[in-house]
């Protein structure tokens, strides 16, 4: 068995490894799914010197079983429900309408956090309704990041949000998956990189030794630090 990633960030540097040839194209973004994936996806984009981005996608959790995804809500209203587990698990119609009705909610909050508009001093404003606009995909390579996959519900909303934006290739990159990813993720998505895919697969969090949750503040730190970047460059 490989030893644990020490961390998001070294997972990050691993992964750009695997994505090297989309180094500096211009038509290349990174798409980090919030908010374990942004400190992955930093490393992938500082790496390919390529412009960062947060796709704001919240898991379905079975409501007494959170952790085990029933789905996935995207921040342009794309949904995906594994009808499976759902049935499984047997949760009814009306819990689900009212974890996808949570979700909205906490999308809503996502994008206000994440998305800062800045005044003509240069101060940030987290206004509710307003914000940075998104980056544009349509005719690009979306690299879409997250810091690992069980059921992959998160990446399939992910992957229906960007299909209606026109992009020209849909990536999945992820430092850890289990063996079955790819299959699970056929027809959703146009590649998929993954670091480590181990057959004994029990959860994301087993594979790194430091997976402490990842904070608004961190994520809009590094979203900052990217953009600063970005815009040295050019």
């Amino acid at each position: 068995m490989e030893r644990p990633f020490t961390n998001r960030q070294e997972a990050g540097r691993l992964l750009a490894a695997r994505l090297c040839g989309y180094a500096g194209r211009r038509d290349v973004v990174v798409l980090a799914l919030p908010r374990g994936g942004v400190p992955v996806a930093f490393e992938v984009a500082r790496a390919l010197r390529v412009a960062l981005d947060v796709l704001p996608v919240c898991k379905l959790g079975v409501p007494w079983q959170a952790e085990l995804a029933m789905g996935a809500l995207s921040s342009n209203g794309a949904q995906y429900v594994d009808s499976a587990i759902v049935r499984e698990t047997g949760v009814s119609e009306a819990q689900l309408q009212d974890a996808l009705a949570l979700a909205r909610i906490e999308l809503g909050r996502r994008e206000a956090r994440y998305r800062p508009i800045r005044d003509h001093d240069g101060r940030d404003e987290r206004d509710e309704c307003d914000g940075r606009a998104p980056l544009a995909v349509a005719g690009r390579v979306a690299i879409v990041v997250d810091d690992g996959m069980a059921t992959g519900a998160s990446l399939k909303a992910a992957a229906l949000a960007l299909a209606s934006l026109g992009p020209a290739r849909i990536v999945a990159a992820l430092p850890v998956a289990p063996a079955g990813a790819p299959a699970r993720l056929a027809g959703a998505v146009d590649e998929c990189v993954c670091v480590r895919t181990p057959h004994a697969f029990h959860s994301v969090g087993e594979n790194y030794l430091d997976f402490e949750q990842v904070s608004d503040e961190t994520v809009r730190a590094l979203l900052d630090a990217a953009n600063d970047s970005a815009a040295d460059a050019r």
